[in-house]
């Protein structure tokens, strides 16, 4: 289990998963007392939480959308998913967009997106050419070469 060390702005809250079976840990917008953004349709806006992450090497963090706001209000992640690297230590910030009809409103406070904490590895790349590739089944078939169902 990795352990992620975690500072927050006064008024921040900690990351939490909303059942023992999430993998997803819901994030909160933390906004100045009193204020709200609304996000417009078709527009995007970058949103404060107050999360400062201290991520161990060998582990990232994505960002991803709630699905109850993508499916009743059209509020997606624009970067999805983003990846938070193990060495980035600024504010966990937002990128929201609108792509349903009407003005979307935030508040502190509100859940606008989960985060997952992920595994890497370091990869090597070794040049190859394209007729030495290790042959499969599937070749070079691409999108819906698969089939449908």
């Amino acid at each position: 289990m990795a352990r992620i060390r975690i500072a927050l702005k006064q008024g921040a809250r900690i990351p939490a998963r909303s059942t023992d079976g999430a993998a997803g840990y819901d994030v909160c917008a933390l906004l100045p007392p009193d204020t709200e953004i609304i996000i417009a349709p078709g527009q995007r806006m970058l949103v404060p939480t107050g999360i400062f992450l201290d991520i161990p090497e060998g582990y990232f963090v994505t960002l991803r959308p709630r699905s109850g706001l993508a499916l009743k209000n059209g509020i997606t992640l624009l970067n999805s998913p983003a990846t938070i690297d193990w060495d980035y230590r600024g504010e966990l910030q937002v990128i929201l967009a609108n792509l349903g009809q009407d003005p979307f409103t935030i508040r502190s406070g509100d859940r606008i997106a989960q985060f997952l904490v992920e595994k890497w590895e370091r990869a090597d790349f070794e040049e190859i050419s394209v007729e030495s590739l290790t042959g499969t089944s599937r070749g070079a078939g691409g999108f819906g070469s698969t089939g449908l169902a």
